[in-house]
């Protein structure tokens, strides 16, 4: 598929157009409170670290978000176990405080519904990589969401992360496997990269399922059960990743 990836700093007219694309995300995931407070920020603030993909007729069929971070400080160094939303709130604090970057991490890969099964999440990646070494960067970080856990709701994400193909010793999952092939080594988990709070009612809204019991729920789409707590009204996701690190 013919490709033009450029950072949004460039073409900043394709910021409405790169929200608009349709996506296979599940819906509770877009209520995670600090993706919330920073994804548009990143647009804003940090659109030279987020690319947009377009196809031959103009059209966006792809987005890609980074940011820089300092890895290198007082109470980090290791890749956190809140993951995601670790790295989103340390960004932001670097940024405010006029910290000097070290490293980037990858925060989203979307392609839109109508493009899938091209080969662009590959590319995307690929060019994330690039973008953060045209930066100066010499190594880009992801929590990665496994795309296969889903189906394997219950199964350990620590033995789900490590675990490889018989034949080829890559990655189980295909997403982890994407990035070992571009040159990623698969470096942690990140038990607690991502929380969603909310009460019975909007867990319902957002699932359809009836959330009417204690106990673990399995929802589409999410990597582990959600946690349920009827008797008192709230249900908790709090969904593991796994950190590659990509030399560049």
């Amino acid at each position: 598929m013919d490709l033009r990836i450029t950072t949004l700093a460039e073409r900043p007219e394709l910021e409405g157009p790169m929200w608009s694309m349709k996506d296979l995300w599940p819906e509770f995931m877009l209520y995670d409170p600090v993706g919330w407070a920073n994804m548009g920020r990143i647009a804003r603030e940090l659109p030279q670290y987020v690319l947009v993909a377009t196809d031959a007729q103009g059209e966006v069929v792809a987005r890609g978000f980074s940011v820089p971070f300092r890895l290198d400080a007082d109470g980090r160094r290791d890749l956190p176990d809140r993951g995601w939303d670790e790295v989103l709130t340390w960004a932001f604090s670097d940024l405010r405080h006029g910290r000097e970057a070290d490293t980037v991490s990858a925060i989203e890969i979307t392609v839109d519904t109508s493009a899938l099964g091209r080969g662009i999440s590959h590319r995307m990646l690929a060019a994330l990589r690039e973008n953060a070494a045209g930066l100066g960067f010499k190594e880009l970080v992801a929590p990665v969401r496994p795309n296969g856990k889903h189906r394997e709701a219950g199964a350990s994400i620590h033995e789900y992360a490590f675990r490889t193909r018989a034949s080829d010793g890559l990655p189980h999952d295909p997403w982890l496997r994407v990035h070992v092939r571009a040159g990623g080594t698969i470096e942690a988990v990140a038990p607690a990269s991502m929380t969603v709070s909310g009460s019975l009612g909007q867990w319902r809204a957002w699932t359809g399922l009836p959330f009417d019991a204690d106990g673990p729920v399995e929802v589409p789409g999410a990597l582990v059960p959600v946690h349920c707590d009827a008797s008192r009204g709230y249900a908790v996701y709090v969904e593991p990743n796994v950190w590659v690190r990509h030399r560049l």
